[in-house]
């Protein structure tokens, strides 16, 4: 079974049992031990996941966390339960602060069953940040939050590789929370300044703030509604596969016709930097934009392709991706982050080229 069946599953299971659950132990029985067990950690094997960890903490002796996942005997990420559908509040994640600080575990989890919110140190070393880096509600979720899930099982646990996608995924959600607030109530100060150009002149009274607040609200929200439905028209409309033949024409005539990398192609293009950094430094790896697509090269040379970013219409990015043979597969990003998760393809194209390039 695939790790998004095994959530469907579980969440499956969470959804009619989530009412009956009023205490927190039979919430960490009923919920969070099924999800620890899910991300591939044996949760009756006391030396990999242990339940009511001690570790004294200055003058306060004998608390207990409610879980800690262990690797060779030390935690890696500890668990906070409350209740099913409990408050997940900061000020409720005490003693996961104070068991942060004394233990190794770098990923803190606040949970009810339902959220999980994941936290770490990227404020201040040993120090648990105030806001998760990463929230997944096992009732509501998306393909790409069990992605960045998944990252947390077993299999494919791995500390650097986490924290290289835990900042972007923070800020991400923080602006996306702000761009949400002001989409319902948009502040004084954003009115003013999409509003500027046609207010010249003008005083910004409250008869003039209140009518544009409301324009604004309403065409921010037209916006969203227009984006989305363009998206789903794309999405009807697949792009259809090229030839090699052809791609190799067309790849030819666009070299020709060179831009410069936009911001998104650019954040891109750290993004692949930064998979690529245990394999080859970073000089290594460069950009080149082209009319219909930004080429990613090893050693800026141009028969030595990495990648390439299809950006050109936002609302439908595509990377494509190299065979053995050099043939190009265009696969769909939802988003950027999605990159990360097509680390190991890219990893082997530049392997494929330091042996030529050392010969």
């Amino acid at each position: 079974m695939d790790f998004i069946d095994e959530v469907r599953t579980l969440a499956a299971k969470v959804a009619a049992a989530k009412d009956m659950l009023q205490t927190e132990e039979a919430t960490k029985n009923a919920m969070v031990m099924p999800f620890i067990h899910m991300l591939g950690y044996n949760v009756f094997d006391p030396l990999e996941v242990t339940p009511e960890l001690v570790a004294d903490v200055g003058t306060k002796k004998g608390e207990k966390v409610d879980y800690a996942i262990l690797k060779d005997g030390k935690p890696i990420m500890l668990f906070e339960c409350k209740k099913s559908g409990g408050d997940l509040h900061i000020n409720h994640a005490s003693q996961l602060f104070r068991y942060f600080h004394v233990t190794e575990a770098r990923f803190g989890v606040l949970t009810n069953g339902l959220v999980y919110r994941f936290f770490t140190d990227l404020e201040k070393p040993n120090k648990m940040d105030d806001k998760p880096f990463f929230e997944f509600n096992i009732l509501d979720f998306r393909d790409q939050d069990v992605d960045e899930l998944k990252k947390f099982a077993k299999t494919a646990f791995d500390v650097e590789n986490i924290l290289t996608t835990a900042n972007h995924l923070k800020y991400t959600r923080a602006i996306k929370n702000t761009l949400n607030e002001w989409m319902v109530n948009p502040p004084e100060d954003f009115v003013r300044l999409v509003s500027s150009e046609f207010l010249a002149g003008k005083q910004f009274r409250n008869a003039v703030k209140d009518q544009f607040t409301m324009i604004t609200k309403h065409a921010f929200q037209q916006l969203v509604g227009d984006k989305i439905n363009e998206r789903l028209k794309g999405a009807m409309s697949p792009e259809p596969a090229l030839s090699p033949e052809i791609t190799l024409i067309q790849s030819q005539q666009e070299e020709q016709n060179v831009s410069t990398p936009s911001a998104m192609e650019m954040e891109a293009y750290q993004i692949v930097k930064a998979i690529l950094r245990p394999v080859v430094k970073p000089d290594m790896v460069a950009i080149r934009d082209a009319a219909s697509y930004c080429a990613i090269l090893f050693a800026d040379n141009n028969r030595k392709p990495i990648c390439r970013l299809r950006f050109n219409n936002e609302n439908r990015l595509y990377i494509g991706l190299f065979d053995e043979n050099k043939e190009e597969e265009r696969i769909p990003l939802a988003s950027l982050d999605d990159i990360f998760d097509l680390g190991d393809r890219l990893k082997a194209t530049v392997a494929s080229y330091i042996p030529v390039a050392a010969a």
